[in-house]
């Protein structure tokens, strides 16, 4: 009874901020992109979202890396999922904006903020996922936030972004005491083709991510968003430092796709 009633609530305010979408765009996109759905491997969750976010100018840089070197960083309750026999390592730099808790507008300032994580893909039940090995973000109460809601690796860090008309440059420094030090940079450039190479959606279509609790309990976030727009990219990376404290070594250029935005809504934790 408590909960349904805290459904309708968040209901009520979700519609209420509505209005607001003609000065913060990203609250008609995030909730429009609830009404696609068929492409999605499984369905939505049968309760309420928790947050929206709008992501803007994401690299995909990704790696192959031998699968016992992924495997031996992860919960033994967990697996590196392999594409052509190989795990993947991939490090995404992008811009959030429009953040908010569902029913409330996105906030001046603390809802817009430059990100970076290092991930790898784990399939639990099913259902392909996402799984961080860190996430940096220059906005400190971000941090705060999601290792408390989402039980995950984020740390603070000085970046810089900066967008031309042709270009993309992203740089970050790890600041926080409590990680390893690492550290970024990249200067990326959409081609203007888009691509549906087989593993370029692979690496990119996940609808959720998993993290184990200190029980060993594998937990799942649910994420939502349309089909990625992708699109061929090319650029200079320079991302060593971020895999240096996985003891890994990245090999080769990675393989680079970019999708200019993306509107997403994302579930809170539950068992997977």
């Amino acid at each position: 009874m408590v909960t349904r009633a805290l459904s309708a609530l968040g209901g009520l305010a979700e519609r209420a901020v509505a209005p607001l979408g003609a000065v913060a765009d990203e609250i008609p996109f995030q909730r429009r992109s609830l009404a696609e759905v068929a492409h999605r491997p499984w369905p939505l969750p049968d309760r309420p979202w928790l947050m929206g976010q709008t992501w803007h100018d994401l690299l995909f840089a990704h790696w192959a890396v031998p699968e016992e070197r992924i495997h031996r960083l992860l919960p033994p309750q967990l697996a590196p999922q392999l594409y052509d026999g190989s795990a993947w390592i991939g490090i995404t730099p992008f811009v959030v904006s429009g953040l908010r808790l569902r029913g409330t507008p996105p906030l001046p300032w603390l809802s817009r903020f430059p990100e970076l994580n290092v991930r790898t893909y784990v399939e639990v039940d099913g259902k392909r996922g996402i799984y961080f090995f860190s996430l940096d973000t220059a906005r400190r109460a971000a941090v705060l936030a999601a290792r408390r809601a989402y039980r995950v690796p984020y740390f603070h860090a000085r970046m810089r972004t900066s967008r031309t008309a042709t270009e993309v440059r992203f740089e970050s420094t790890r600041i926080d005491p409590s990680g390893p030090s690492a550290g970024f940079r990249a200067a990326y450039r959409p081609t203007g083709t888009r691509t549906d190479d087989s593993l370029a959606r692979w690496l990119a279509e996940r609808y959720c991510l998993y993290v184990v609790d200190e029980r060993g309990t594998v937990l799942r976030g649910d994420i939502h968003h349309a089909p990625w727009p992708l699109e061929l990219a090319d650029g200079e990376v320079v991302a060593q430092a971020m895999a240096t404290p996985l003891g890994v070594h990245l090999e080769g250029p990675p393989h680079l796709s970019y999708s200019r935005r993306q509107d997403v809504v994302l579930w809170s934790l539950a068992a997977a």
